[in-house]
């Protein structure tokens, strides 16, 4: 089955958003018939976009894009960082399910952002080693919100480091695979960061990544 384009591809997700966020769900391929094709077809012809976000139970991916069954191929992982693990999961979705999509996808009020900013200097502490090394991941975001907002309260450095932190997990995958990075900076890939607002279900597009990946490409 052709795939739409790129543009059509983010299209459709922005329009699925804004169904879900005004309560105008279809629910589209999510009747018996599309299972039937799941348990009969590969994802491969049917996948649009892979998805990096969070684990948190608040952000139910297919449902915040009005999407169903092999519409997305989801990664999640808390925090929505990106590690070898992460990076090799979004490199089977790009390589071998063949979307031609990739969103990584921040959230408000974000558990694990909160938690490497409370960990900061002259705050609580790192919590078990796991989640410690996980922490680690979004602390450069939380640098980065810091340097740019210095005299910002808690809430306003939270929002400001789960955007930095999309940005980070764009970064580290870029650095991490080679794959990713050069389908997204030669364009076969259209790679965009966003994120989800627990309180109105919209999502906030931070922008495309080619360039990131381009960035990345010279540093091998």
């Amino acid at each position: 089955m052709a795939r739409p384009g790129t543009d059509a591809i983010v299209s459709m997700l922005q329009r699925g958003n804004q169904r879900f966020a005004a309560g105008g769900v279809r629910h589209t391929h999510c009747d018996p018939n599309r299972l039937g094709l799941a348990s009969r077809e590969d994802q491969s012809e049917h996948a649009v976009a892979t998805v990096l976000a969070c684990s948190d139970s608040r952000v139910p991916v297919e449902c915040v894009f009005d999407a169903g069954v092999m519409d997305l191929f989801v990664v999640r992982v808390a925090g929505n960082v990106c590690g070898p693990d992460q990076a090799a999961s979004v490199e089977y979705g790009l390589c071998h399910v063949r979307t031609p999509v990739l969103v990584v996808l921040g959230h408000t009020r974000c558990g694990a952002v909160t938690a490497a900013v409370d960990r900061a200097p002259g705050r609580g502490g790192a919590g078990p080693d796991n989640v410690a090394r996980l922490l680690d991941r979004i602390a450069p975001a939380v640098a980065r919100a810091r340097a740019a907002a210095p005299g910002a309260g808690r809430d306003e450095l939270v929002a400001r480091a789960v955007e930095e932190n999309v940005w980070q997990c764009l970064g580290d995958l870029f650095r991490l695979s080679s794959d990713a990075r050069d389908r997204v900076a030669s364009g076969a890939v259209r790679a965009l960061g966003a994120v989800y607002d627990l309180a109105t279900g919209a999502v906030c597009w931070l922008g495309d990544a080619a360039a990131l990946a381009a960035g990345h490409q010279d540093r091998g």
